[in-house]
């Protein structure tokens, strides 16, 4: 059973989805894992391959969501996509790709949301 945390974490990411979608980007994948981490969710926009990280944060204490994306958490995120990429791909021709951030800010059932494309 998930924990309240994970629960969280959950309803962020279908937030973070459904907001994706009704730009225009369909899902590829939710919950990538690998051994070197985890994309929250791979979707298409046109041709582009985009990996998501969905971050959600309470506050704005010790930064808020988009502080907590470190040089090492998007390290991190490199690596899951490439491992991603290799999958499904293996020596075929890549797509293009991107990695995008949606950041939740706040509490309750309508945090304030942000999406960044091409965030690093």
């Amino acid at each position: 059973m998930p924990s309240p945390r994970q629960d969280q974490g959950l309803e962020a990411q279908h937030l973070a989805q459904a907001h994706l979608e009704a730009a225009g980007l369909h899902l590829a994948q939710a919950n990538a894992n690998f051994k070197v981490g985890e994309i929250d969710l791979v979707m298409w926009e046109a041709n582009t391959l985009v990996f998501v990280e969905v971050r959600a944060r309470a506050s704005s204490a010790f930064g808020g969501a988009l502080a907590s994306i470190t040089p090492a958490k998007q390290a991190k995120l490199r690596r899951a996509a490439q491992t991603y990429l290799l999958k499904v791909y293996g020596s075929r021709a890549w797509p293009s790709c991107r990695f995008d951030v949606v950041a939740l800010q706040g509490g309750g059932p309508q945090p304030e949301l942000q999406w960044i494309k091409g965030a690093f």
